[in-house]
């Protein structure tokens, strides 16, 4: 039976202009509107975070809105303040809907000693009072399971193969999927069976952290019309790199998907520079001024598909019915209307 109260937003200061947007496409979708509950989210001198909600929330359905992108530390902490204040108003429900999962690198043992963040945080979050989880291509799918709560994990790859076959319309005959790492098979596989595209792998040894001591294409990509899709761009060394072995083995040119634009320290001038044609990235992270300078990254919005995702959920209707990239084309129709 459908929630008869309406779903409310309220969003952190990790990433305003997204949180907007989404309440901008559920106010056209409900026909009524759908605005972030007014509250403010401070800091004293110390850096101690206030959180203080002005709006009755008392057995409200509440979607917290907050990537815990860099500050990492400072942006999760206001996401479990947040939801601690709701908690004690007596909200009904509350939701985190959380684009970028930060943390979620650190999601297993990789040496003796060393911790597995993405459970702490998952730990953190359910402490706070959340009760169920939206989120955007986790770095790992086992981390769903460090949640004893619902966790809806939705995927890029869908509004990405709407983007790749509205820009390389009359030539997906080129075009071959690339995944930069054996890690990211699967995820690069599930766009090139979305696309119809066959897929290549790049097999990349480090030396030592954050050094690319070689790297091997698996695949003949030889006037080919390359896509490297992964789910971060950090410091783009690597990809830069990719990108560079794809040409030498004869591809024609190189394009990236990437779900989250982390672009920290150089990654930016590396792209700008870069032998790819174009960098495609999300808006799950807010883009500083100098990413939307760069002529070679392009950002595909996420609001739509976050906004029919809260509205499902709230309605207790399907959300895995967003992983199908021909049920979110009406939901783009402004960009992707002629494929």
């Amino acid at each position: 039976m459908p929630n008869l109260i309406e779903p409310k937003l309220i969003s952190g200061n990790a990433n305003m202009p997204l949180a907007q947007s989404v309440a901008r496409r559920m106010s056209m979708h409900r026909g009524m509107n759908v605005g972030l509950v007014d509250a403010r989210v401070e800091r004293f001198n110390d850096g101690e975070i206030f959180v203080e909600v002005y709006e009755n929330v008392r057995g409200e359905d509440m979607f917290v809105i907050q990537p815990t992108s860099n500050p990492a530390n400072d942006n999760l902490m206001e996401l479990l303040i947040i939801a601690d204040a709701l908690r004690r108003s007596s909200a009904s429900r509350i939701t985190a809907v959380i684009p970028y999962f930060g943390y979620a690198r650190q999601d297993r043992r990789s040496k003796a000693r060393t911790p597995i963040t993405a459970k702490l945080v998952a730990n953190m979050l359910v402490e706070a009072g959340v009760e169920r989880i939206l989120t955007l291509d986790l770095h790992a799918t086992q981390i769903q399971g460090f949640f004893d709560i619902p966790v809806d994990n939705l995927y890029a790859s869908p509004v990405f193969a709407l983007d790749v076959m509205h820009n390389f319309k009359g030539r997906m005959e080129d075009v071959m999927v690339v995944s930069p790492d054996v890690g990211g098979v699967a995820r690069a596989r599930d766009l090139a069976q979305r696309i119809g595209a066959p897929l290549s792998i790049v097999d990349k040894r480090r030396g030592k952290p954050g050094e690319v001591a070689e790297m091997t294409v698996i695949g003949d990509v030889k006037d080919r019309t390359c896509l490297i899709v992964d789910d971060i761009v950090d410091t783009a060394g690597t990809l830069c790199k990719a990108a560079e072995v794809l040409l030498e083995h004869g591809a024609k040119e190189v394009h990236s998907y990437i779900t989250h634009g982390v672009l920290s320290g150089p990654a930016i001038e590396r792209v700008g520079k870069s032998v790819m044609k174009n960098l495609v990235i999300t808006d799950t992270i807010q883009p500083t001024a100098a990413v939307k300078s760069c002529e070679n990254i392009r950002i595909v919005p996420t609001a739509p598909m976050f906004a029919q995702a809260i509205l499902n959920t709230w309605n207790g209707t399907s959300v895995s019915s967003l992983f199908d990239h021909k049920a979110l084309q009406p939901i783009y129709e402004g960009m992707y209307s002629s494929i």
